[in-house]
């Protein structure tokens, strides 16, 4: 990936997310170099760059950081097309974080990846700081294929914290 692209993706970032949902330029850049990390990105006729999903490849289960699509394509299935692609390519759990369900922007989100076959977890989560001076961010899990269990939980929180938010034990 270029250095053109790379800038197409994090300003989609930019105004995709609020500052508590992603990292800083340097800090989103770093992670080009993490063997977990992939990021996947979807383009138009003209080879401008319309979407991308970015995911952490762990042995276990992926996990989706984030999915955005263009402000001025969102709602023209782009999105649900990248993520089911994203499903299909390997039999492994898939994991998001989700706000909790308590706006009507939230359910809706919420409610996308369901009819995409995702779970809402019961479990409390918080995602760690992105950035230095943030606070936790209480956040839902969606699982793929189906519920987790609490081992299953626990085992992938710490994979989380650990590769995601280097958060040392």
């Amino acid at each position: 990936m270029n250095e053109s692209e790379f800038d197409k993706i994090f300003a989609l970032m930019e105004v995709s997310f609020p500052e508590s949902e992603r990292r800083t330029y340097g800090g989103q850049k770093e992670l080009m170099a993490d063997p977990h990390y992939r990021l996947i990105t979807e383009s138009d006729n003209n080879n401008q760059i319309v979407a991308f999903l970015a995911a952490w490849e762990f042995p276990l289960f992926r996990f989706v950081e984030h999915i955005a699509v263009n402000p001025i394509m969102r709602g023209s299935g782009v999105g649900g097309k990248m993520m089911t692609a994203y499903l299909e390519e390997l039999k492994k759990p898939v994991l998001l974080e989700v706000e909790h369900p308590d706006t009507e922007l939230a359910q809706r989100r919420i409610g996308f990846y369901e009819r995409l076959g995702f779970h809402l977890n019961p479990f409390e989560y918080v995602q760690p700081p992105l950035q230095k001076g943030q606070d936790n961010l209480p956040l839902k899990l969606m699982s793929y294929p189906q519920l987790l269990t609490d081992e299953e939980f626990i085992l992938y929180r710490e994979t989380l914290y650990r590769n995601v938010y280097k958060i040392k034990d």
